[in-house]
């Protein structure tokens, strides 16, 4: 029964607005004089109440309107008229109507905290917060859900420590609702199970294309990027369909890490028609200072009201060059929220890693 001590505040306060809808139909009941006929209007009452309210509060109003009813057809000597029982009826049938649409929205809210309830618990699944160093490497991440029920979608991102580097997944699965976050959850599996154990990089796409494979329909892809870093700063970059990650120097260049050639997204490479498809692997030396930008699309596809995209190079690549990774990454969304002027329409994950080989773990 968490959600009834959540909604006590709200329960308490929803008797303020239909109270104060009678006691105004009272007032002008009053004023008018016995020649207009408002008895029915304290009906509004518990039909106001039903849309906050529990169905005890419902019928509370429903019996505070009847009895306004009579008293004021007391006052007006219609005690006992045919207009009285019509009022009293009118109320008592918006009342019964109201405690039954109470009862529906009551349900919905139950459903709805149920709802929230599951994407918390995948959301601590699923995205466990990452250490602000691992290895030879500052972190920070970022996720943002499209989504106002829950917060996690088809988004996803992952570091783990391996023999041969820190690795990295980030990846966003093709589509939405709740069948996104069973694939995402599949991906996440896969690279926690493989990405510490294989030395190849490429081997690690293989068991996620693997599992995605026996695990989901086949009708969705996943586009991401594996990343190593290993302790001297040798990075592969290994991309499938991904926007790609912006690199930052530490001297303030600002350029993007293009695939060596383009390679499909998981679950589409059986298409390519190659075994060796997953074999493209982007190489680069890393120096002290340098920041690495991995996101997914909900960055690079935010639009201001002009349907222009976001510049990732132009505006969030100077932004990383100051603070810890997670303070730059909320200047990054500062910048985002700025550029578009409203809610986010696209789930949107995002991770700066930061070559620092002195850093402590």
């Amino acid at each position: 029964m968490e959600w009834l001590r959540a909604a006590g505040p709200m329960v308490r306060s929803s008797a303020a607005l239909p109270l104060g809808v009678m006691l105004g139909v009272a007032v002008v009941d009053a004023l008018t004089g016995p020649e207009y006929n408002l008895l029915p209007v304290y009906a509004a009452g518990p039909a106001i109440a039903a849309g906050r309210g529990s169905i005890r509060n419902v019928v509370t109003m429903g019996g505070v309107a009847a009895l306004l009813c009579l008293l004021f057809a007391a006052h007006a000597d219609r005690f006992g008229a045919l207009r009285m029982y019509v009022a009293l009826a009118a109320i008592a049938y918006v009342t019964l109507a109201a405690v039954y649409a109470a009862w529906i929205r009551l349900k919905t809210e139950r459903r709805l905290v149920d709802v929230q309830e599951v994407a918390r618990t995948l959301e601590d699944v699923l995205f466990v917060p990452l250490p602000p160093v691992l290895g030879p490497v500052r972190i920070g991440a970022s996720y943002v859900s499209a989504s106002r029920a829950t917060r996690v979608g088809g988004d996803l991102y992952k570091a783990v420590p391996s023999p041969y580097g820190v690795r990295l997944v980030i990846a966003d699965v093709q589509g939405k609702g709740l069948g996104t976050i069973r694939c995402a959850a599949v991906v996440l599996a896969a690279f926690r199970e493989a990405g510490p154990e294989y030395e190849d990089l490429t081997e690690v796409g293989r068991r996620i294309e693997s599992a995605l494979k026996r695990s989901t329909d086949g009708k969705r892809f996943v586009t991401g990027i594996l990343a190593q870093i290993s302790p001297d700063g040798q990075l592969l970059a290994f991309n499938q369909g991904h926007p790609a990650p912006l690199l930052r120097t530490a001297d303030g260049g600002i350029r993007f890490l293009e695939p060596d050639e383009p390679v499909p997204p998981f679950g589409l490479t059986g298409l390519a028609g190659s075994g060796n498809v997953l074999d493209s692997v982007t190489r680069l030396a890393l120096q002290p200072g340098d920041r690495l930008l991995l996101y997914t699309d909900g960055l690079s596809e935010a639009r201001d009201r002009d349907g222009r995209f976001y510049p990732v190079a132009e505006r969030a690549g100077p932004l990383l060059d100051e603070g810890s990774p997670e303070e730059a990454l909320r200047r990054v969304r500062a910048d985002v929220a700025a550029f578009t002027g409203a809610v986010p329409d696209d789930d949107s994950a995002l991770i700066l890693v930061e070559f620092a080989p002195g850093a402590v773990p």
